[in-house]
């Protein structure tokens, strides 16, 4: 039985996510509502990613519109359905007694309404990545969605990076130790082949060796413990993380995990231990403002705006500074790279049209990026460049991201198995106990 095409209504949000959405809706019909151009007017100007997805959109609309695009709408491409923008409509009664006319999210809200109304309710969906608004659809009888085709399923089951081989041969272990400190992989006689880059703990009771996989060669490489810039790992996970931050050969590196288990420190303190490798080490942080209130409602300049969202990577600077003597040469180095720029804190948006070219480029919290963002951050990245990311995916302060669909979950459930690619999700916290017990906790 063939799909009802059906017509799907975007919201603002929505191309503000991704500025390609309109390609992702296969056969079916999409209407634009008058409402979200105008709004899309308000972001076309700035540098941030929401700016910019407004641009492009708008770019993308422009290069398809006709002269149906206001009366029926225009095809979008082979195999897609049409695009069409629609002006606003009388506001409809059944919304009048319950929402004014004056927002613009009602105002979307009546376009939908007037399509169901018309093509029938089975067949018109509203598409907002708006809570609010699409219990406010489902209220009147109109179906409404969450976009969600860069939704990863699961985020529970999302890939770890590791995994643990019991009952391993001990002559298998004690090879490990021994020149050069690889075993063939199918000694392991294991169920399935790792994934390239993942790690693994063999153990068998009395013996126990940290391993990473080499998809080229087929083998398993142990894992030495690394001390960078006065830190040591404090766990396999975390020497699992320095491995992979260490390696030259894996330019792309992902570390999930609660607050506290050390995945902000450890990238920064590998960024300074490979430091002669790298022009520039660049740590950044997207600027997600509390209470989703812009950085002009807080007083003062704006680096006293910012100071708050950057401190949290000063204080991890702080914490290496502080393992080593205030005389020692690599103390003084951390803070001349600083004065000279060769380490740079900053908040992401402020990175965008900068050169990122043999550099160590580290991106906190990315869980508060869309897939969208965390691409451009990736293709931007140019020759002797590492780039990691960092984040706890279930702690999000983006108003229209979640554990399923924000950057960092997209990007592990994508990029996991590929040769230049390496993740691990750090779950011991390291903080002190009492971090660690009000995080399991409260």
């Amino acid at each position: 039985m063939p799909q009802v095409k059906k017509t799907f209504v975007l919201d603002t949000n929505v191309i503000l996510h991704d500025s390609t959405c309109i390609y992702h809706f296969d056969e079916h019909d999409i209407v634009i509502p008058i409402t979200v151009i105008e709004e899309l007017d308000r972001f076309k100007k700035g540098k941030d990613i929401l700016n910019c997805n407004a641009r492009e959109f708008l770019r993308s609309l422009d290069d398809l519109t006709g002269q149906h695009i206001f009366n029926g709408g225009v095809p979008i491409g082979e195999g897609k359905g049409k695009i069409s923008v629609h002006l606003e409509a009388s506001f409809h009664e059944k919304l009048k007694a319950n929402f004014n006319n004056t927002q613009a999210d009602h105002r979307i809200l009546n376009v939908a309404y007037h399509i169901a109304v018309n093509k029938g309710f089975d067949q018109a969906v509203l598409v907002t990545k708006d809570v609010n608004l699409r219990m406010k659809a489902k209220s009147i009888g109109l179906t409404a969605e969450n976009y969600r085709s860069d939704h990863v399923q699961n985020p529970a089951e999302l890939y770890k990076g590791r995994y643990v081989v019991e009952n391993v041969d001990g002559a298998l272990i004690d090879l490990l130790y021994q020149t050069p400190f690889t075993i063939p992989v199918e000694a392991l006689e294991l169920p399935a082949t790792p994934l390239a880059n993942a790690f693994l703990i063999l153990r068998n009771g009395y013996k126990s060796a940290l391993g990473v996989y080499d998809a080229a060669n087929e083998a398993v490489q142990r894992i030495e413990n690394h001390s960078c810039f006065g830190i040591r790992p404090r766990n396999a996970e975390q020497s699992f993380a320095l491995s992979a931050l260490l390696d030259r050969n894996v330019p792309l590196v992902t570390m999930s995990g609660k607050a506290g288990t050390g995945k902000t420190l450890l990238a920064l303190a590998a960024a300074l231990e490979t430091k002669r490798y790298f022009r520039q080490i660049f740590v950044a942080r997207p600027v997600v403002p509390l209470s989703n209130k812009d950085l002009g409602y807080l007083p003062g300049d704006v680096n006293s705006k910012l100071d708050p969202y950057m401190q949290p990577l000063y204080d991890n600077l702080s914490v290496i500074q502080n393992q080593l003597s205030s005389d020692n040469a690599r103390s003084k180095r951390i803070k001349e790279l600083i004065e000279e720029e060769k380490i740079v804190i900053t908040p992401l948006s402020y990175i965008r049209g900068r050169s990122i070219v043999k550099a160590y480029f580290i991106v906190d919290e990315a869980q508060n990026l869309t897939p969208h963002e965390v691409k451009t951050i990736i293709t931007r990245a140019g020759e002797g460049t590492k780039v990691v990311f960092t984040g706890d995916i279930f702690q999000i302060d983006h108003p229209y991201l979640d554990s399923n669909s924000n950057g960092l979950s997209f990007l592990i459930e994508k990029m996991k198995g590929e040769r230049l690619y390496a993740h691990i999700n750090l779950e011991k916290g390291e903080r002190s106990e009492l971090s660690d017990l009000a995080t399991r906790l409260l």
